[in-house]
């Protein structure tokens, strides 16, 4: 066996998937090989500041340390990413005795190939000598070619590619192994109308029959090369417990000087139209083609390179693994069109020829240099050459770029090494470089996390995601957008052909809406050698597209053309069809232009949805049913009204605006005993993430109705007053001359402004415009006089109370929360929906009294603040789909989740490593979940209560089993698309079930799957005559009035569980310490009963008594209650 340094793998290796799970807060190393830890860690995994003695910490740097922290200071960013680096290099290397068990595999194969027999010479088309259980892998279409073919052992076997190289990476290893064809198979002009490679197929083919027999193989099967049907190569896998050690590619090539290279530059044709079409006189170039005889043919120039650049440079293999981990997590590797490894080392080879980078550089060096490269250079528009020819014989890069998208010539000059990708997938190439390096230039993230460890699939990455069903409708789109030629050059491949056309289009129709558009990598499937190649239309995974949208065109209703005078107009008619129309615009002009439908924000999100149809439907003949759009599909969980209408955010606009107006108002009233120093709003709705705002209603008139009434909430209002010395310095003084200050205020603004108001002793309720305000006044000293505490020695002395803390939490917190996100949703418009799913998932889960309100905002800003790697949402499904991923992966015992709202943080890393240092320090006495806002470093005010560790673990595993299951939905077009799923709680966790009576659930049609019918609520028709005012009934709900009774009753027994938004199930959890017997207390038998389980008496929890109780509590609220679990038994 000839062992030679060679072409790095030329087609995706997989990356890092174990690696992967990391993300979920696991360690990178194995337990087996995890090192001793230094650090006292704490039985719960919670990590602590290492404590050094004194002789340790003043101890001095030995050569090795110094020599190490010179080189990290030049080669790396900081100490913690090289050990990082390191670390991830060790675990997706592979170790020497695998090495050696791979060795001996390859010395059988090439020992077993030696001995296949030859074959007859026979006509290519007479395949009879072929055994009946094993297929051609080549779709030979058409069937008729010229040529004859028999077999001979290859003239060479060379291991090639990653293997050898030492770049090849966990936990896919695959070797490759050229198998070189003898020049006696060929005859001449071989390279015509498919000849080689139907030669070439055969040959495989013939030494898979042979192979299948021996027991050494656990598995022998085809797949193609890098997706391309042309190319079809043998997968060889060993037998027994070493079946996933290795996967080894038998590659088929031809002897050197066979065919001669002048005749495959990219402008000859060598597929003739009458043999492919039947008919035809014009002989375009055909080379996609050509190129992939040369790929075969120029393997030797490629590894003898790659060998000479990798010699001595052990930077260069580190950087080339790290460079295969970022773009497995990215998805580029693997396909028709791949960016893969081989590309990659090429890249790197390319980089140090032109002394872009040394010798001397570590893999971590080498990995930004070649991510600048790539960030900076535009390979679609100036392609580079590892070429050296200086004759002019060869083609120039002009040649190739009208043939190719993306050009990258190889050091030959004959092939070009990115024939396959195109212009857009290599558009996201460069995206994601220009975004990593961003990341790794910011020193407030962990890059090393970020980059190679955190996975971006496609429906997580993209705004909008849309996947084209049935792939043999671009068969006939190929015929409508006139690319017979193109679907020639590709061998019939119809998805390769279209694929570049339909994104041209896509993103000519889209424009300045996108900021990207990618496709992704049609995948390469695997067949048993018994079974026919797999057709073009059966690529698994189908095809789909990404748009990541820009927030600032992408809902803008009016696609503005040119002037109807103009030449260009005729363009844009055809372009648009029967959409496009004249206009007359405000300054006089009139032009064609086309208007989309959307009268709301939803609507207007899903505009790229419709331009994507019509012009696929318009241009390609692919119908609307073979495209299956997954932009919004959840956004039907926030809808309002039982009509189809918007997703929420007019009903919100429409509430601060009417806020907005009532804020003046109580700015300029007249007659006040102090003048209004701020007004500020603190409900939900007036940050816009309220999950079902209120539509305004008229004021309903009395009358009797056997359910229970509408839900009216509040909008909450906190009206500061200005300070004075006539204010009282004791706390029950200053509540009543609070009080007086809100009859005041409810006098003047009936008065004033005709407001019907209702105060009382701490706020005032105001109708306004159909809602209800909540106006509460508020003192600046007030927490200040609550603090006040007398000592037993009659001191005064300030300590925080549960009062001065609340009333922080209302006057202060809130009110700043509230505005710094109200500015984010101006800044980004998907920030609502993304807040409002997240919410409904929770209380989805019957977690709503489990997770603070303000919590979930924080976690969901997080995502638009601090996006890295992602950008920041533009739909709410995207936003809510990083929600649960977030969720899921973020190291919550070990890490503080920092939300940098309204940039008060300045950016500056010491910040960021001050709120770091302060947690870690004082991490056993704060709280499980760590939310850290730039008024807030230190105490985490919105978890302090909630969640508890047992109820942040729940949430966790349901995030993730959640997130699964989304993303594996929105993945699979063919799949039944029930996104509800998700959203419908578990219900085998509980203990008992106590359902609700619907008539008597306020919150009915808010549910997950709403009613067919709901019921009367005593409101009337806004067209109806009301005779009788009154106040409307306002945080009126029975069943948190019941859930209060339940906790306030019970809650040293069970827990209990709700989905506030129309649940119709309570569910409750036994707490197991309450089934402790305990000794017999008059006091304490509130549920107990008496139990002779020992000589003394002890009391136990009643259970069938409690049951009844629940039922009593609830009495015309409670259906039934049902008991699941005999846990209770003592």
């Amino acid at each position: 066996l000839s062992w030679r340094r060679s072409r790095s793998d030329a087609e995706g290796h997989a990356a890092v998937e174990d690696v992967a799970g990391a993300e979920d807060g696991g360690d990178l190393l194995p337990k087996s090989k995890r090192p001793e830890k230094k650090r006292d860690s704490s039985s719960d995994g919670i990590l602590k500041p290492v404590k050094l003695s004194r002789l340790e910490l003043y101890k001095p740097p030995t050569n090795e340390e110094l020599n190490q922290l010179k080189e990290t200071e030049n080669l790396f960013h900081s100490s913690l990413l090289r050990l990082q680096i390191e670390e991830l290099l060790k675990e997706v290397t592979l170790k020497e005795k695998k090495k050696q068990r791979i060795d001996s595999f390859l010395h059988e194969i090439n020992a077993l190939l030696s001995m296949i027999p030859q074959t007859p010479e026979t006509d290519v088309t007479d395949q009879s000598w072929l055994p009946k259980d094993v297929k051609v892998p080549f779709l030979q279409v058409p069937f008729g070619v010229k040529g004859r073919f028999r077999f001979l052992p290859p003239a060479a076997v060379k291991v090639v590619g990653s293997y050898l190289l030492g770049t090849c990476i966990k936990p896919e290893i695959n070797v490759d192994v050229v198998l070189t064809m003898p020049r006696e198979i060929f005859q001449d002009k071989d390279h015509l109308n498919q000849r080689y490679h139907r030669k070439r197929a055969l040959y495989l083919a013939h030494i898979a029959h042979h192979l299948a027999k021996e027991k050494l193989f656990g598995s022998v099967r085809f797949t193609y090369m890098n997706g391309n049907h042309l190319k079809p190569i043998l997968l060889l896998q060993p037998h027994g417990k070493d079946e996933k050690l290795v996967t080894v590619r038998l590659y088929a090539c031809p002897a050197p000087g066979v065919f001669k290279p002048s005749r495959l530059y990219p402008s000859k044709n060598n597929v003739r139209t009458a043999w492919f079409l039947g008919e035809g006189t014009a002989e375009p170039p055909t080379p996609h083609y050509n190129n992939s005889i040369l790929c075969d043919m120029v393997m030797e120039s490629s590894l003898l390179f790659l060998s000479g650049a990798a010699r001595d440079f052990p930077g260069l293999r580190d950087g080339v693994a790290l460079l295969k981990v970022w773009l497995r997590q990215r998805e580029l590797d693997k396909g028709l069109g791949c960016f893969n490894g081989f590309l990659v080392s090429m890249l790197a080879g390319y980089l140090l020829a032109k002394h872009k980078i040394s010798k001397m550089m570590s893999g971590y060096q080498v990995l930004r240099n070649i991510l600048q490269f790539l960030a900076a250079t535009d390979l679609s528009v100036a392609g580079i050459s590892l070429s050296k020819d200086t004759d002019g014989a060869l083609p120039t890069l002009g040649d190739f770029h009208q043939a190719f998208d993306v050009v990258f010539v190889d050091p030959s000059g004959l092939v070009n090494l990115c024939a396959d990708i195109t212009a857009s997938k290599y558009k996201q190439v460069q995206f994601e470089a220009k975004h990593s390096m961003e990341v790794l230039d910011d020193k407030t993230v962990d890059g090393f996390q970020l980059l190679l460890m955190t996975p971006k699939p496609l429906v997580r990455t993209f705004d909008h995601v849309f996947h084209l069903k049935h792939l043999s409708k671009l068969q006939g789109a190929c015929k409508k957008m006139e690319l017979l030629n193109e679907m020639m050059d590709q061998g019939g491949n119809y998805v390769a052909a279209a694929l570049p056309f339909l994104t041209s289009l896509l993103q000519h129709g889209l424009a300045e809406r996108v900021l990207l558009l990618t496709h992704s990598l049609p995948q390469t499937p695997q067949w048993a050698i018994s079974m026919e190649p797999p057709k073009h239309k059966d690529a698994p995974g189908g095809l789909s597209f990404g748009l990541l949208l820009s927030p600032d065109f992408a809902t803008s209703v009016l696609e503005k053309g040119p002037e109807a005078d103009k030449p260009e107009a005729a363009e844009f008619r055809q372009f648009w069809g029967q959409c496009s129309e004249l206009r007359r615009f405000q300054d006089g002009a009139i032009c064609e232009a086309v208007l989309w439908d959307a009268d709301t924000v939803s609507k207007k999100r899903l505009i790229p949805e419709q331009i994507v149809r019509h012009l696929l439907q318009l241009h390609a003949d692919i119908p609307e049913a073979s495209i299956c759009y997954t932009g919004a599909l959840l956004e039907s969980l926030i809808k309002t009204g039982r009509e189809p209408a918007g997703t929420g955010e007019e009903a919100m606009l429409r509430i601060v605006r009417s806020y907005d107006d009532l804020s003046r108002k109580l700015w300029n009233l007249e007659g006040l005993p102090l003048t209004v120093t701020a007004v500020q709003g603190t409900h939900p709705a007036l940050r816009y993430t309220d999950v079902t705002p209120l539509p305004p209603w008229l004021l309903i008139r009395v009358r009797c109705s056997p359910h229970s009434p509408c839900r009216f909430n509040s909008p909450a209002v906190v009206c500061h007053v200005e300070g004075s010395g006539q204010w009282p310095q004791d706390k029950e003084a200053v509540q009543r001359v609070k009080a007086a200050f809100q009859l005041r205020l409810a006098e003047l603004l009936s008065g004033q402004h005709r407001l019907l108001c209702r105060p009382g002793p701490a706020h005032t309720d105001v109708y306004k415009d159909g809602y209800v305000f909540r106006v509460q006044v508020a003192y600046h000293r007030e927490p200040q006089i609550l603090k006040e505490v007398v000592t037993q020695e009659g001191m005064l002395k300030y300590q925080d109370t549960e009062e001065s803390l609340q009333l922080e939490l209302e006057t202060l917190h809130l009110t700043y929360l509230t505005s710094s996100l109200h500015g984010l949703q101006q800044q980004h418009p998907a920030f609502s929906g993304t807040c409002r799913l997240a919410k409904r998932w929770i209380r989805a889960q019957l977690l709503s009294d489990s997770l603070s309100e303000e919590c979930v905002d924080l976690l969901a800003a997080s995502l638009f603040l601090h996006p890295a790697p992602f950008t920041p949402p533009s739909s709410p499904q995207v936003g809510f789909v990083r929600f649960l991923h977030r969720l899921a992966a973020f190291d919550w015992k070990n890490s503080p989740l920092v939300i940098n709202l309204n940039g008060d943080l300045k950016g500056e890393s010491a910040n960021y490593t001050a709120i770091r240092n302060d947690f870690v320090a004082a991490r056993s006495s704060l709280p499980i979940m760590f939310l850290a806002t730039p008024r807030d470093r230190q105490s985490s005010v919105w978890t302090k209560e909630k969640p508890s560790a047992q109820i942040l673990q729940r949430l966790l595993l349901l995030a993730r089993e959640s997130l699964r299951a989304l993303e594996e939905q929105l993945a699979d077009p063919l799949g039944s698309q029930d996104m509800k799923m998700v959203f419908r709680p578990p219900l085998d966790f509980y203990d008992v079930l106590i359902h609700l009576n619907p008539k008597q659930i306020p919150r009915h049609l808010e549910a997950v799957d709403r009613p067919a019918t709901s019921f009367s609520r005593g409101m009337l028709q806004s067209d109806a005559a009301v005779k009788t005012f009154v106040f409307p009934v306002v945080g009126y709900d029975p069943v948190q009035c019941y859930l209060r009774e339940l906790r306030e009753a019970f809650g040293d027994l069970a827990l209990f569980f709700y989905d506030l938004h129309g649940g119709q199930v309570i569910g409750v959890v036994w707490k197991p310490s309450s089934f402790e017997a305990q000794p017999f207390k008059a006091s304490n038998m509130r549920g107990r009963m008496m139990s002779a389980l020992s000589h003394e008496p002890v009391a136990v929890p009643n259970v069938e008594a409690i049951l009844e109780d629940f039922e009593i509590l609830g009495e015309g609220l409670v259906k039934s209650v049902e008991a699941r679990t005999e846990k209770w038994t003592i």
